[in-house]
């Protein structure tokens, strides 16, 4: 018999273990496993027989799955374990599909506890950048704050503004700003980041910067 409990939602997955844990009839031998002290003929003789001294015996691996050489070995005996009466009980972090459809497929009782992945709102990063080439200060600054407020990239922001400056130089708009003065906001862009994060500068302080110039 083979019960599960894995995921990167910590708190729930150890409440949910624990329960389990405590259920486990005390009659029954416990075996703590991990790879410190991974032994494959003591595991092969867990699922093949009864133990020593119990009718049934809890086999409890520890983060088996983290490391190759653990975890290709019980891929390989899953399904043998899932035929067994004892039981092989696993808490492990996040595990990739594949490992949790060999599960699936041993008949394992899966407990899977995700984190809610966060929703962020996809910000239009061309708004900075029709700002700038409009030479509208107020809401260049206005959404800068908000692409910042929304977890984008600098490396986003600065690519995006990289390219409206050469497109706009390519098509000779010079309404705005001179050509040297494009060329000029183009250059400082190019090394804009790396010097900043070479000199132990923030990022947004080294844009913000570059903006209070270029206008």
């Amino acid at each position: 018999m083979l019960h599960l409990f894995a995921g990167d939602d910590a708190k729930n997955k150890l409440l949910f273990y624990e329960r389990f844990i405590s259920s486990v009839p005390v009659s029954t031998e416990k075996f703590l496993i991990s790879r410190n002290n991974f032994d494959p003929m003591q595991i092969e003789s867990l699922y093949s027989g009864s133990s020593l001294f119990s009718a049934l015996s809890a086999t409890i691996f520890q983060n088996i799955f983290e490391h190759e050489e653990t975890r290709n070995f019980v891929l390989e005996k899953l399904e043998l374990m899932g035929e067994s009466q004892n039981s092989f009980i696993f808490l492990e972090s996040k595990l990739n599909k594949p490992i949790l459809d060999a599960f699936k497929k041993a008949r394992a009782e899966l407990n899977v506890f995700e984190l809610p992945k966060e929703k962020k709102e996809k910000f239009d990063n061309f708004l900075v950048a029709n700002a700038f080439s409009q030479k509208d200060k107020l809401n260049m600054w206005i959404y800068f704050r908000q692409a910042m407020d929304k977890g984008v990239g600098m490396e986003e922001i600065v690519g995006v503004l990289f390219w409206k400056i050469k497109d706009m130089l390519l098509k000779k708009n010079f309404s705005k700003f001179s050509e040297g003065e494009l060329k000029n906001s183009a250059l400082r862009l190019s090394y804009l980041l790396p010097e900043a994060r070479k000199k132990g500068c923030d990022d947004e302080s080294a844009f913000e910067q570059f903006l209070l110039e270029a206008f």
